[in-house]
């Protein structure tokens, strides 16, 4: 008996290390395992390399020319370095000079006006690498005849009574949210260039541009569940402290639309009631990965059709090919050669018809192939249930529903690879900012995310759309704000888009 005993709790011991060593090489993938999900076709041995010829570049050899040339040094003008809107820099910074013209100068009536000051106006700009002051000379004139004294104010700033151009407001925005450097940072980089400003005031700059653009956020979101598919997946954040020496654990939940758009939605919750929030007027093909969430979800909601990614399927088996590598294989092979015809549907245009009679005369036999092998290895009696390759084919079978939609939808994809490549950006900002210090700060970062984002994927410049819709919000029509999304923007806006007094000095 007490063998039996010793020989029960020595299985249960060897249980625990193995799945202990499955965690401890998990641990060791994700911190410094290949992060790439794409695998490399063995090559035949008898394929030569084409550059096996190549004779390698001597750089001894390469010619070359000496080039010189003279070009006139740039005086630089000084003036006082602290303003009256308490910007302050030194005599290292570059300022570039506006004149306000004055129409009663140069009109008839000229002859009826004189000069008798100026006045200044100093706002900070930005280049892509480097700060300018601008100083706006604004002439004060006084009419001969009746000695009216009038002045020509400097063009109106984003923010009212700001030192800030519109060029420095979305520079801050691109360094923080595109290119992942958080203000602390960029407060270093400014002192460096002689700026004098506070931290404070750069994270209300930030603050205040997030409020301006989010109506356009509200019409990118409106605009995306307008879709017949929807793709969608959460990302963990930090936002907010939930007790002292504790941040609160928070989400980002990214929604992708068929109109190649992404926003990004902030929740302090992974639950079902977000969920339910967000997606209570969309009615299409939910594509998402196999959280349990949107299973609910899509079982409540007639309207809603459940899709499922193929990738997080294909996950599964990749993890268990420690345990079972020529098995493993046999299903990475069949899920391989759906995704080369998914390649071709990609690389062709095609009607929706002929795409549809593509997925059912060619991925249609390899899915059902692929569910039908599943069944035939869950039913082998050396399967443990605890096995990784146990899960995965329990994983595709349990979902095997869900993975076969895009077979009849031409317009399904295969998996949320695109919605997954969008959210990078949440934790690529997370290794550099590590977390938002605030809620309101975290609605921020998901609406401006939303808007560069989406930029990017339509081919245009967020350096560009952001100085134009900062300038344009403010006077658009409510009623015509999805005119400035990105898509809308691109079509109506972006041949003729505002500039900021900096781009118009360089024309």
């Amino acid at each position: 008996m007490k063998s039996e005993l010793l020989l029960q709790e020595n299985c249960q011991l060897k249980q625990q290390v193995v799945s202990l060593q499955k965690q401890l090489n998990w641990f060791k993938q994700q911190i410094f395992g290949q992060k790439s999900e794409r695998r490399l076709v063995d090559v035949p041995a008898e394929q030569t390399n084409l550059f096996d010829n190549e004779q390698p570049i001597n750089p001894d050899k390469v010619p070359t020319e000496k080039i010189q040339y003279e070009r006139k040094k740039k005086q630089k003008q000084r003036h006082d370095a602290v303003t009256d809107s308490g910007l302050r820099f030194d005599d290292t910074v570059t300022v570039e000079e506006i004149r306000i013209d004055v129409p009663e100068l140069t009109g008839p009536e000229a002859d009826q006006y004189s000069v008798i000051d100026e006045h200044v106006t100093y706002r900070l700009a930005q280049r892509p690498s480097s700060y300018v002051v601008l100083k706006y000379i604004q002439p004060v004139i006084k009419h001969k005849r009746t000695d009216v004294i009038t002045t020509k104010s400097a063009p109106t700033p984003v923010f009212e009574k700001s030192m800030a151009d519109v060029s420095f407001i979305t520079g801050l925005i691109i360094d923080k949210f595109l290119y992942h450097q958080p203000l602390y940072r960029q407060h270093q980089k400014l002192q460096a260039n002689g700026i004098t400003l506070s931290r404070s005031t750069l994270t209300n700059y930030v603050h205040r541009a997030a409020c301006l653009l989010k109506p356009i956020y509200d019409a990118l979101l409106r605009s995306i569940l307008r879709s017949k598919v929807l793709a969608m997946d959460e990302t963990p954040t930090k936002a907010g402290k939930k007790k002292k020496g504790k941040m609160q654990q928070a989400w980002f939940w990214p929604l992708l639309g068929e109109q190649n758009e992404i926003a990004f939605h902030y929740a302090a919750s992974r639950a079902r009631k977000v969920v339910d929030g967000l997606l209570h007027d969309f009615q299409g093909t939910l594509v998402t990965d196999g959280y349990p969430v949107y299973t609910a979800y899509a079982r409540d909601n007639e309207n809603i059709i459940h899709a499922q990614c193929w990738m997080h399927a294909r996950r599964y088996f990749i993890n268990a090919e420690n345990e079972e590598p020529e098995t493993v294989n046999s299903a990475l092979t069949s899920i391989r050669a759906l995704y080369k015809h998914d390649e071709i549907l990609k690389t062709n245009v095609l009607s929706d018809d002929a795409r549809r009679v593509y997925r059912s005369q060619h991925c249609k036999p390899i899915a059902d192939a692929f569910f039908e092998w599943c069944q035939q290895q869950a039913s082998r009696t050396d399967l443990l249930p605890a096995s990784l390759f146990a899960k995965a084919i329990n994983y595709a079978r349990n979902h095997e529903t869900q993975l076969k939609v895009f077979l009849s939808d031409p317009h399904v994809p295969m998996d949320t690879g695109a919605v997954e490549r969008g959210l990078r950006v949440i934790p690529l900002g997370k290794k550099n900012w590590l977390f938002n210090w605030t809620e309101v700060s975290a609605e921020h970062t998901g609406i401006i995310q939303s808007l560069i984002v989406t930029s990017k994927m339509h081919g245009i410049n967020p350096n560009t759309y952001l100085t134009d819709v900062l300038q344009r919000v403010s006077m658009h029509p409510a009623s015509k704000v999805d005119e400035l999304i990105p898509r809308n923007w691109k079509e109506k806006y972006s041949g003729n888009f505002l500039r900021s007094d900096l781009d118009r000095l360089g024309q």
